[in-house]
């Protein structure tokens, strides 16, 4: 899974800045760590689907330091933000997907959307589409 670094900067109200040094576009605030963590996990999938708008390669997380803070995202994020790096970088549009996977444009649609819950198989079938695998591990 990727797990993105996360700044918690103190405001001048009592409130904490969240930022992310991977994705700049993804920001929030928290009146505690708590509520700013909890609030950076929707900032993140929030810029992250910009990016799946613009057609723009997704940054890959860098190293999380020792007790800084971080948001993991969740594994089907993850195999979605992965597939649509997978695909620009191989110059490969959603129509030309869909084709391959010989299914209509409203399900390659739904593949890149980051708030539906996509069968794994299909997932898995786009990335052998596109000559890879995935691979799954428990750490």
């Amino acid at each position: 899974m990727l797990i993105y670094p996360v700044t918690l900067t103190p405001d001048d109200n009592g409130t904490l800045l969240v930022g992310f040094p991977d994705i700049p576009e993804a920001n929030s605030v928290g009146d505690d760590e708590q509520e700013a963590l909890l609030n950076a996990e929707e900032a993140l999938v929030a810029a992250l689907e910009i990016y799946f708008d613009e057609k723009r390669q997704i940054p890959m997380p860098s190293k999380v330091k020792k007790a800084q803070p971080a948001v993991t995202l969740q594994a089907l994020v993850t195999a979605k933000v992965l597939l649509m790096n997978e695909m620009l970088g191989q110059k490969v549009r959603k129509a030309e997907l869909a084709r391959r996977l010989d299914v209509h444009m409203p399900q390659v649609d739904r593949l890149f959307d980051l708030q539906h819950s996509t069968k794994l198989e299909f997932i898995e079938s786009a990335y052998h589409k596109l000559g890879k695998q995935i691979s799954i591990s428990i750490v």
